[in-house]
């Protein structure tokens, strides 16, 4: 045991020193706002700048200021290495130029201030450089080039509009006001010094609104150009053919467990294996969160594996960890490692032995499906394997005309590629109207050998209404047709809070989130998810998201709407995602 206690020891030191420099950046921002807001406390930092005093590293009052260290304290706490490069170059520079003049000047050295501050520094110098194995995240290896970019463009387009409010709204007479020359340095000085008043520079005497504004356009630059410089790296290139080969592999012997397992093959996503190759996980990176769909495929008792070999390309890559529409065994597992698990939904699961459309309770559904029967609609079970190329090829052009977005939507639970010659074991759901005219499709891909998993519903919209419930009717009740026991629905967000919550003695906090969510139920149709799909008494299978820290949250939820399509950001493919 005591051989141990070094390394023990040395790691001990390792994470308290870089937990120091991450709390000391955080500190400083503190500072610099507090400095910002209050008048008083700005002042007399600035004075101390400005006279015998000097503060410590990256504490000054401002807003910009606070940004900066703020930025830093964020990506030092996701240990990323180009960060610490950053801080350990500009704290070594002040603590030299510190260094020079306390030895130099005899007044700096007789004040304490100055030697606390200087302690700080040399401080925070030395959790960097203890601290700096655990700064092992990697970026972008493009990211210098794209930091640059960003600072040479920004710099030339902020330069233009500062020079051009600075034109507009100088006041200085006519016989004394600077050239163009003039005015374009000032403007540059302003915003990479964010610094210089009209009354210091001769022929420029602008209002403080606008000086106040070229400060918020370089605090924004500066932003950016952080923003660009501490990129996390896009994922790794997508599973290729023979990921894909092994992957369909693991789905033949332990594909019953999960309905969502044959969405693994999408090809956008990448995969990582276990030691042993028996288990995988399959993720998206979308703005830095590591995005890993449902279960980990393949053998259970190598899940835990796979799952350590995702989390730690998430830390050396700083990405954010998130599982969505994991099912409670693989979330159990999950949280054995550390992450947390939140209930999203509910997923619907027919056992089309025990469906019956028989009874009160299924009446409106029988009313619905016989309605469509009478108007001559009828319905074509095929498995894709067994449709005619030219066949696929119009059913596919349909698809594309009836879809309601100008791109496919889905991650999690969407294939993406109807159609594919390597999907033959997937069943269409045809409907046509009594003249032959096809007006609905349903696609569901394999759950197993005896199961079906929805993946994609269409329809014409001048149609009857109710094709759809048709259309899946059908399938229940034909299920032997192509030897399927058990059927995946749509996916029901937040499913327990519209049940429970319509019951009574409900309470209050129940019955007003119920109300918030039928509201916005309005644009993103969550309660209409939950009544499409309980009309057919399914069983509920609870499914969850995982993720390591509450407060990332909020960016696993810009992550999914981005993967699933919801959300298209305007920004150039070469920034990455």
């Amino acid at each position: 045991m005591g051989e141990h206690m070094p390394d023990s020891a040395h790691r001990s030191l390792r994470s308290h020193a870089a937990a120091f420099a991450v709390w000391y950046l955080r500190a400083a921002t503190v500072i610099n706002l507090l400095g910002a807001v209050s008048v008083s406390f700005g002042s007399d930092l600035k004075r101390h700048n400005a006279g015998d005093f000097f503060t410590p590293h990256l504490v000054a009052a401002g807003f910009t200021g606070a940004l900066f260290a703020a930025v830093l304290a964020v990506t030092m706490r996701r240990r990323k290495r180009a960060a610490w490069i950053l801080n350990l170059c500009l704290g070594v520079l002040v603590l030299l130029l510190y260094s020079a003049v306390m030895a130099a000047f005899p007044e700096f050295r007789a004040h304490a201030f100055n030697w606390l501050s200087y302690a700080l520094t040399a401080l925070f110098v030395a959790a960097l450089l203890a601290g700096r194995r655990s700064f092992h995240a990697k970026g972008d290896r493009a990211n210098p080039r794209l930091a640059l970019a960003v600072a040479l463009a920004g710099l030339v387009l902020a330069t233009a509009v500062a020079t051009l409010l600075v034109t507009v709204t100088n006041h200085s007479p006519a016989e004394h006001r600077s050239d163009l020359g003039g005015r374009m340095m000032y403007a540059v000085a302003r915003l990479v010094f964010i610094a210089g008043t009209g009354d210091r520079v001769e022929g420029v005497d602008i209002p403080d609104w606008v000086g106040v504004l070229i400060n918020v356009m370089a605090a924004l630059l500066l932003l950016l150009v952080l923003l660009a410089a501490f990129r996390s790296r896009r994922a790794t290139e997508p599973m290729g053919a023979r990921d894909e080969e092994q992957l369909r592999a693991l789905l033949d012997r332990h594909g019953e467990r999960d309905s969502l397992g044959y969405f693994a093959t999408r090809r956008d996503k990448s995969v990582i294996w276990s030691p042993s190759g028996k288990a995988a996980v399959t993720y998206r990176v979308a703005g830095g969160v590591s995005l890993a769909s449902a279960d980990p495929l393949g053998d259970p008792e190598a899940w835990p594996g796979a799952i350590d070999a995702w989390l730690t390309e998430c830390a050396d890559h700083a990405w954010v960890p998130a599982v969505i529409g994991a099912s409670e065994t693989a979330g159990t597992v999950y949280t054995r490692h550390g992450l947390s698990a939140l209930e999203l939904g509910d997923e619907a699961v027919v056992e089309t032995a025990e469906f019956t459309l028989e009874g009160r309770a299924m009446r409106n559904v029988r009313q619905a499906y016989n309605r469509v029967l009478r108007a001559g609609y009828t319905a074509r079970i095929r498995r894709h394997a067994d449709i005619p190329a030219a066949e696929m090829t119009d059913l596919t052009r349909h698809a594309d005309q009836w879809r309601d977005s100008t791109s496919e939507r889905g991650f999690s639970m969407a294939l993406g590629r109807l159609g594919d010659p390597s999907d033959g074991q997937c069943v269409m759901v045809e409907c046509r109207d009594s003249e032959g005219t096809l007006r609905a499709l349903l696609s569901f891909v394999p759950w197993g050998r005896h199961g079906l998993s929805l993946d994609l519903m269409r329809r014409d919209r001048e149609a009857e209404n109710g094709l759809m419930e048709f259309c899946v009717l059908e399938l229940i009740q034909r299920a032997c047709e192509v030897d399927t026991t058990r059927i995946s629905l749509n996916f029901a967000m937040f499913r327990s809070v519209f049940e429970r919550g319509a019951r009574l003695g409900a309470g209050p906090v129940l019955r007003l989130w119920r109300s918030l969510l039928a509201f916005f139920s309005r644009w993103w149709q969550i309660e209409s998810l939950y009544r499409a799909n309980a009309k057919y008494r399914p069983v509920w299978e609870p499914r969850f998201v995982l993720f390591a820290k509450s407060s990332e949250l909020p960016r696993i939820g810009l992550a999914c709407a981005r993967a699933e399509g919801f959300l298209e950001l305007p920004v150039p493919s070469r920034w990455g995602r």
